[in-house]
């Protein structure tokens, strides 16, 4: 899929691609941790540079005290001679307090950052996966890069932090590289002989990890999956009640006993390369300093250089520990983030159309909707979902969507809603195209009562007053609007009344069944009295007390609204204005409920069925009530 090309390539980057790339990755971490908090980033990088002038300077003064003391000449006239280095030495020394401040003060700058970068990075994912259309979540590998994404909010702080660490590592390096040059030059190619292979190892490493957590995101995605059909309340009743429990445990046996065949390969692997690392820089420590043996018995260079170049390859192999570990950890985190940072740019093409530097209109209220010609297809599939569908629906109308499962009549909606855009065709609100429309505008003007609805885990009050945002949730509406939907008298014998939580994962809260929280959804639809209502299967669930006063609230917005229903119950449609058939995505029939009974088509087949049932049912009743004898 082309969604993953980008994740492909950079697991496939070779290890000097990533050297190639660790500069942007520090720049990127800076300029968020810059974005986030300025002063503690400032605290940071003073404290960071200010720890790598002292070393450099620590390091060439006890250079030139050693020069001085191992000079000729009597011992108290070396030691006079020594006495600038000495002080500075002295001054060095004095810092330490100081240089203990700076550690406690980065540390105190990075944990401040942790909050502030995590919140930024967090909330622009948020920002693009809710604004994105729908059809994204329709694309296969999706899922699988918002789950790469979701990681590479996490990583951001690691990269950050590594990133913080890693410029500290690289400060002690370049104060050692500086002094070492003023000592001899050829000094600093040993240096680097000797604390190349180690880097070298890590980035492998860090390499191999990345390679294997890009190939199981399928395999993280099942196992969260089964984690929650064993773990959660919603799943438990069918669990136990068809006996799933070794069936799931042995789908968790196989999914775990793969990745952990993985992951001790991947061990294996690490392992071999970081001991290998381990070894070539040990063989390369020992070169250099039989290296500066041989230069001291050449007389390339004094004594005293050759005892400030061991303090100097201690000094680095303690800075490379430092930025070994932390260029692992910002090459690992930063491929993570770049998880992240590609799911943000890729989103980009599933984000509503922008009409440029014109601000779109707002909408005017409703006169006319019309849909021309109007198909969508889903990705991989290889018939169309509504195939050329042409149909109008004049204000204070109210219409039905009838047909089969499968006919496309949620998709129709949902394309009405402006939730989805069509392949082919358009939509127009009074006599202008959808996109044409300010998008925010004309869902303001829109309500949709979906078939899958959501149980948002809030109280009864506010899982209807979600329905109008953008309005005060004052208690009046919210119980006029539960009053329409029948669910006023149901929500005030819940424990709380309107304040009840419902969701039980939480303490006090409560679950409702199928049938309430169809009422409480229907609810969140009546709150706004929007001018276009669409209700799809509004009464599935419910009892048929509360399903003939809902239709009740329904028929009553007739000349006064308009109202799209979606609904299986034909009883239910015979007083729309008008009843559009499908089939397989396509009108098939159109017409008041009378006339396509006339008709003898599809429509007076479903109806006949539906009826057919009810007279039965009825004729049964009828023969064994005891006043039919």
């Amino acid at each position: 899929m082309w969604w993953e090309t980008g994740v492909r390539a950079r697991a496939e980057a070779g290890v000097f691609a990533v050297f190639a790339e660790l500069p942007r990755l520090v720049w990127t971490a800076l300029g968020i941790s810059w974005r986030a908090d300025r002063l503690r980033t400032g605290v940071v990088a003073a404290a960071t540079v200010g720890a790598g002038v002292m070393a450099a300077f620590g390091l060439l003064a006890t250079q030139r005290v050693l020069v001085e003391l191992f000079a000729g000449g009597p011992t108290a006239d070396k030691v006079r001679a020594a006495l600038p280095a000495l002080a500075v030495l002295a001054v060095l020394a004095a810092t330490v307090a100081l240089r203990a401040g700076m550690g406690i003060a980065t540390g105190y700058a990075q944990n401040g950052l942790t909050p502030r970068v995590s919140r930024e990075v967090e909330r622009g994912l948020f920002e693009v996966s809710t604004a994105v259309r729908l059809e994204a979540f329709d694309a296969d590998a999706f899922a699988d890069d918002m789950e790469r994404a979701s990681r590479g909010t996490e990583s951001t702080i690691g990269l950050v932090q590594s990133s913080m660490n890693l410029l500290a590592g690289l400060a002690g390096l370049l104060a050692v590289a500086a002094a070492v040059i003023v000592i001899h030059p050829l000094l600093l190619l040993a240096l680097l002989v000797a604390t190349v292979p180690n880097a070298w190892a890590s980035l492998r490493a860090g390499h191999l990890r990345y390679q294997t957590y890009t190939a199981g995101s399928v395999r993280r995605r099942r196992l969260w999956l089964l984690h929650k059909l064993m773990a959660e309340r919603a799943s438990a009743p069918e669990l136990r009640s068809y006996g799933l429990r070794r069936f799931l445990l042995d789908q968790y046996d196989r999914v775990m006993q793969v990745e952990t065949d993985i992951q001790l390969a991947l061990a294996r692997r690490v392992t071999t390369t970081t001991t290998v690392g381990a070894i070539v820089g040990g063989l390369a420590t020992g070169t250099v300093y039989a290296l500066l043996g041989l230069l001291l018995l050449d007389g390339q260079i004094p004594l005293a250089a050759a005892a400030t170049c061991v303090i100097a390859v201690q000094s680095a192999q303690r800075s490379l520990a430092i930025a070994t570990f932390q260029v692992d950890h910002v090459y690992t985190e930063g491929q993570h983030f770049g998880d992240y940072t590609g799911f943000m740019n890729r989103a980009d093409a599933y984000l509503p159309t922008s009409n440029g530097p014109v601000a779109a209109a707002d909408p005017d209220r409703l006169r006319e909707l019309t849909v021309n010609e109007v198909s969508l297809r889903y990705p991989d599939r290889d018939d169309p979902a509504v195939d050329g569908v042409t149909l109008t629906i004049t204000a204070g109308q109210t219409v039905a969507f009838v047909g089969e499962n499968g006919s496309g009549k949620t998709t129709l909606a949902a394309m009405i809603a402006s939730l989805r855009a069509p392949t082919e065709g358009n939509i127009e609100w009074n006599g202008r195209p959808l996109p044409d429309w300010d998008v925010d505008g004309l869902r303001a003007r829109i309500a949709v009562v979906t078939q899958e609805y959501h149980k948002w885990p809030f109280t009864a009050a506010t899982n209807i007053a979600i329905g109008d945002v953008d309005s005060e949730a004052r208690q009046d509406r919210i119980e006029a609007a539960a009053g329409r939907a029948v669910a006023h008298d149901m929500i005030n014998e819940l424990p709380h009344g309107y304040e009840t939580l419902l969701d039980r994962t939480f303490a006090r809260g409560q679950d409702l069944s199928g049938g309430q929280w169809q009422r409480i959804t229907a609810a969140r639809g009546f709150l706004r009295d929007a001018e276009l209502l669409i209700m799809d299967e509004p009464s599935s669930a419910l009892d048929p007390r509360a399903e003939d006063a809902l239709f009740q609230t329904i028929r009553d917005r007739r000349g006064r609204a308009t109202t799209i229903l979606i609904t299986h119950r034909l009883a239910n449609v015979r007083h729309a204005d008008r009843i559009f058939v499908l089939h397989h995505g396509r009108l098939v029939e159109a017409g008041t409920h009378a006339d396509l009974v006339a008709t003898g088509g599809r429509y007076a087949e479903l109806f006949a069925l539906q009826a057919a049932g009810y007279d039965a049912n009825l004729a049964e009743g009828h023969q064994h009530s005891p006043t039919s004898h």
